[in-house]
């Protein structure tokens, strides 16, 4: 009898909830706040001092019991396993096979449906789970790609209470999975987000890398746990195009400090001023929230005493001078967007702004990096390029026209002499130069039609779509021109059929797809946290825009994008009009003024 009053008090709590019932209940959309780094006060950083859920805290409310269990392996990965197996049956916790060491993982799931509950035998309740698979969470706290293909789990839960007592002793598992699961609402509500930098390949530009950090890890080792990241090397789909620390590097001791001083020891091969005076600007940059003077020793010596603030200040991460710039194509010619009053400069000369279809302007220090989509003869698009100051006068046309080619984007690098970009034209992913020449690119997935190519504020990352899936993929920039990628890394999102992507901040990414309708959802790059941005887009988002936030200019989230003809901004949530674009005259009576479209930043 107590495990009918069980399911029937479950019953209630999760309509209390927002559940729908203890049947198969309709799909919900997913929505996760924004989550930040914290800030921290000058030489000091904050720890959160949220706890992993105990057993005893849920009760016997089975939907309690159930979302904890699936917060249980939060925290330090040492006492996984413990504090999961505090949950399970005693007699079922052989079940639950224990790893040690670097081998703890986490399986990080997102629920797909709502929890089902039944009633056994015995009075036991049976529960099922529907489940995407995120990723896997590891002990240097990055989220691998997931390893299983598991879409449900079945459970079981049995009072704790032994036959006949009346006291609450909770509830066991019984008949556990085998894996220790996390959902990514846990992994949201427990782990801070980290980011801490590699150089690029050519040691021009720092690449960011994003890490999860129990909120439980105390003051006093944080420092500790980032420099170890760092000696540890970058995550794996980053190795392509950035390097780690000198092989053989070791942490001697720990990295230690406080009331604005820091000591991090290091045990690394050669004696390279340079790439020592490098390691500082990656400490202070990976360090970000701390404050106060850096001493670096190699092998017990010290070296450099640096303050952090001020190498932020003399190392500046990007070459960003102003806020957004908003353009748009408007009946072939592109132009500035008016807000506020404000009218821009369009730095193209007149007589080459023209038939134009989509564009990607960039800046490289004093030169604008202009990559045109124009039409051509027989209903074609042909990509032109120009380069050089304001206005670019002269431009490369590319030998071969198609019949359809997504907003060219330019891969920003610290060599002003080789720009280049990519571009997705009739389904495949193309490079191009200064001059207009395009290359295929071939990439490490099977065949499938490229959708959309968006590339990171640092130039080392990329993001693009296939077949309506979401992948990234870490650029190496080649002397003289040209690029490599890494292996393309798929990232998991509730989204499906993706048509464009774009970069919002350093590791997180805006992408058009359907939901229970055409949407704009923000997901990081490794798949783990997602929100809803835009719930109803109205048709297909074709093409997608946003200035990206990040430590030089920090701005509320900003982004454009065109659905069926039509252009939004979100900053002013509304339509962009031809009352909008600057220079434009309005159109004698009873003729229609044109759609603006294909709007974009320039920055």
């Amino acid at each position: 009898m107590r495990g009918r009053l069980v399911v029937g008090a479950l019953c209630g709590a999760l309509a209390l909830v927002g559940f729908t019932g203890c049947g198969i209940p309709e799909r919900t959309e997913v929505q996760i706040d924004r989550r930040k780094e914290p800030a921290t006060e000058s030489g000091a950083v904050n720890a959160g001092s949220q706890e992993p859920p105990t057993r005893m805290m849920s009760g016997d409310q089975p939907e309690a019991f159930v979302r904890n269990f699936l917060a249980a392996a939060a925290g330090e990965p040492d006492r996984a396993y413990y504090r999961v197996k505090q949950f399970i049956d005693p007699q079922y916790r052989s079940r639950l096979p224990e790893k040690r060491g670097s081998e703890v993982e986490l399986t990080v799931v997102r629920l797909t449906d709502t929890p089902r509950v039944t009633l056994g035998a015995d009075d036991r309740i049976k529960v099922s789970i529907g489940v995407q698979q995120v990723g896997v969470l590891r002990t240097d706290g990055t989220l691998a790609p997931p390893v299983s293909s598991e879409t449900h789990y079945e459970f079981g839960l049995r009072s704790a209470s032994p036959s006949g007592a009346t006291d609450d002793a909770g509830l066991y598992v019984i008949d556990p999975p085998n894996v220790l699961l996390i959902s990514d609402t846990a992994l949201g509500d427990y782990y801070e987000t980290r980011t801490i930098y590699f150089w690029s390949s050519d040691r021009t530009q720092l690449v960011p890398d994003l890490r999860f950090l129990p909120d439980t890890v105390p003051n006093e080792r944080r420092l500790n746990e980032v420099v170890k990241w760092l000696v540890d090397g970058p995550s794996d789909w980053l190795r392509t195009g950035v390097v780690g620390l000198p092989d053989r590097t070791e942490l001697i001791n720990n990295a230690t400090g406080g009331n604005g001083h820091w000591e991090v020891n290091l045990d690394m091969p050669g004696d390279d001023r340079t790439q020592i005076d490098q390691l500082v600007t990656q400490l202070a940059w990976s360090l970000h929230d701390f404050d106060g003077e850096l001493e670096l020793k190699i092998r017990n010596n010290p070296v450099k005493v640096e303050s952090l603030a001020a190498r932020r200040s003399l190392r500046e991460l990007y070459p960003l001078r102003e806020g957004p710039r908003g353009y748009c194509v408007y009946e072939g010619v592109i132009r500035s967007l008016s807000v506020a009053g404000e009218q821009l400069e369009v730095p193209l000369d007149e007589e080459a702004n023209g038939n134009v279809v989509s564009a990607g302007l960039a800046r490289s220090g004093e030169q604008i990096l202009a990559a045109l989509v124009v039409t051509a003869s027989g209903e074609k698009q042909r990509l032109t390029v120009g380069t050089g100051l304001a206005p670019v006068t002269t431009f490369g046309k590319a030998a071969n026209s198609y019949k359809v080619i997504g907003r060219p984007v330019w891969l920003r690098s610290s060599d002003p002499s080789h720009p280049q970009g990519l571009v997705v034209a009739d389904g495949r992913l193309y490079w191009f130069d200064a001059n207009a020449v395009m290359t295929q690119i071939a990439l490490n997935l099977p065949p499938g039609v490229v959708n959309s190519v968006a590339v990171s504020l640092d130039g080392q990352r990329i993001a693009l779509t296939v077949d309506g899936a979401l992948y990234v993929a870490a650029v190496k920039l080649l002397d003289g021109g040209g690029v490599n990628f890494g292996p393309p890394r798929r990232v998991i999102t509730t989204l499906t059929g993706i048509s464009a992507v774009d970069w919002v901040d350093e590791n997180r990414l805006i992408v058009a797809g359907a939901a229970a309708r055409p949407a704009i959802h923000e997901v990081s790059i490794d798949g783990s946290l997602q929100t809803v941005l835009t719930a109803d887009t109205r048709a297909k988002v074709t093409s997608l825009s946003a200035y990206p936030d990040n430590p030089t200019i920090q701005l509320p989230l900003t982004y454009m994008y065109e659905a069926n003809g039509v252009a939004y901004r979100t900053d002013s949530d509304e339509r962009i009009s031809s009352d909008q674009v600057a220079g434009v005259s309005s159109p004698p009576a009873g003729v229609r003024p044109g759609n603006p479209s294909a709007p974009f930043f320039l920055f």
